[in-house]
C-alpha cells in the first residue's frame, strides 16, 4: 500500500486541480487506478495532460511524470494514462526505457582550489584531502618534495593544485572526480581586491594610479586574455 500511495500522490500532481480530481477505485485483479474528474475541471486537466504528453507541461507536472516513470522502472513495470475514450494519452516507459550509461574513467590535466584538511601517509603516493566549500577532493601527491612543500599549508590558506584527474560520467549525467594526482601547487592570494588595487597604484612608474576604476580595468584585461585563448 505504501508504493500505491506514492503513485497516487505523483498522479495527483500530474493531473492538477486536486480539489476537483478524485481517486475512485482500483480495478479488481489489476493495477488500474481509476479517477473521477469533475466536469468543471476536465478542460484544465485535459490541457495539462496534453502538455505533459508533448513534453512541455508545467514544471511540477513534468517532474511528477519523471517520478512516476522512475517508480515504474524500480518496480520493473510500465504504465499508460488512458482517457475516458480509452485512448492512450501518456505512456510511461518504466522498465523499457534505455538504461543510462556510466562513462569513464577519463584522465584529464587540470587544477583544483581548496584548503588542505588532511595530509599524510607512508607510501610513495601521499594522500591529501582538499575542501572547497561543501566539496571535498581526495588527491594523491606524487613525490616527497611536493608533499613537504604542501605540509605547512595544512588548515592554513587556500592553494591551487596542478595535476591529473580521473573522472567518470555518472548515469544521471553529472561528472565525478574519483582521484586527482598532484604534481605541483601554488598559494592563492586571499587579500581583498581593493587592497590589491591599492598596491598596484603604488607601484612606481606604473599608470594604474591614473585609472578612475582600476578594478574594471583589471577585469577587462582578464576578459581580453580569455578571448585570446
Amino acid at each position: 500500500m505504501g508504493r500505491l500511495a506514492e503513485y497516487m500522490a505523483e498522479l495527483a500532481v500530474l493531473l492538477g486541480e486536486r480539489e476537483r480530481v478524485h481517486f475512485s477505485h482500483l480495478e479488481p485483479g489489476s493495477a488500474v487506478l481509476v479517477t473521477n474528474i469533475e466536469p468543471v475541471a476536465f478542460p484544465k486537466v485535459e490541457t495539462r495532460v496534453d502538455q505533459v504528453s508533448r513534453g512541455d507541461g508545467p514544471k511540477d507536472a513534468m517532474q511528477a511524470f519523471k517520478n512516476i516513470d522512475n517508480l515504474l522502472a524500480k518496480d520493473s513495470a510500465v504504465a499508460v494514462l488512458i482517457s475516458p475514450s480509452k485512448t492512450n494519452v501518456i505512456e510511461f516507459p518504466g522498465r523499457t526505457r534505455p538504461k543510462p550509461l556510466r562513462y569513464g574513467p577519463f584522465r584529464e590535466t587540470g587544477t583544483l582550489d581548496g584548503r588542505i584538511i588532511r595530509i599524510g601517509g607512508r607510501d610513495e603516493t601521499i594522500p591529501v584531502w582538499l575542501r572547497d566549500g561543501e566539496a571535498e577532493y581526495h588527491c594523491n601527491v606524487r613525490g616527497e618534495e611536493v608533499a613537504r612543500r604542501l605540509a605547512p599549508y595544512y588548515l592554513s590558506g587556500t592553494i591551487r593544485v596542478h595535476g591529473s584527474g580521473k573522472w567518470v560520467r555518472e548515469e544521471n549525467g553529472t561528472w565525478k572526480l574519483e582521484q586527482f594526482d598532484i604534481y605541483d601547487f601554488e598559494v592563492l592570494d586571499e587579500r581583498p581586491m581593493g587592497e590589491v588595487v591599492d598596491k598596484l597604484r603604488a607601484v612606481e612608474g606604473g599608470t594604474w594610479h591614473e585609472s578612475h576604476d582600476a578594478l574594471s580595468d583589471i577585469l577587462g584585461l582578464r576578459r581580453d586574455d580569455q578571448d585570446r585563448h
